[in-house]
């Protein structure tokens, strides 16, 4: 099973993902939107797995930046198209197990999805 690690390197919340993973030994690739962008049919993914609401981070820097215009009457259509030009308002980390992927890092979430690494 390949894994891989969706974000932003120098985010705080990516940073204690991965340090998770590798304090188990877990093997994964990384794919920071910084240098490697963000790809629709992935973001569309995501989005058909877990709602543009629960990906779209309205809570960072980046979305509270935006013109109010542009933070305004948002559907599945606009976030997606928010999020491509944007990658950094992507709720981080994205992880892809292959078959499901895991939004957001919590502990206890990653200990069930891992749970020979314990």
């Amino acid at each position: 099973m390949t894994i891989t690690v969706y974000g932003i390197k120098n985010c705080s919340t990516v940073k204690k993902a991965r340090g998770w993973l590798e304090e188990r030994g877990v093997a994964y690739a990384f794919h920071d939107y910084k240098t490697a962008a963000a790809d629709e049919a992935l973001v569309r993914r995501f989005v058909k797995e877990h709602g543009w609401e629960t990906l779209l981070n309205r809570a960072g820097t980046t979305f509270r930046k935006l013109p109010e215009s542009e933070k305004e009457n948002i559907d599945e259509e606009k976030a997606v198209a928010l999020m491509l030009a944007n990658p950094s308002i992507i709720k981080r980390p994205v992880l892809d197990l292959g078959d499901r992927t895991l939004v957001g890092f919590k502990p206890e979430v990653y200990d069930a999805a891992f749970p020979a690494t314990h």
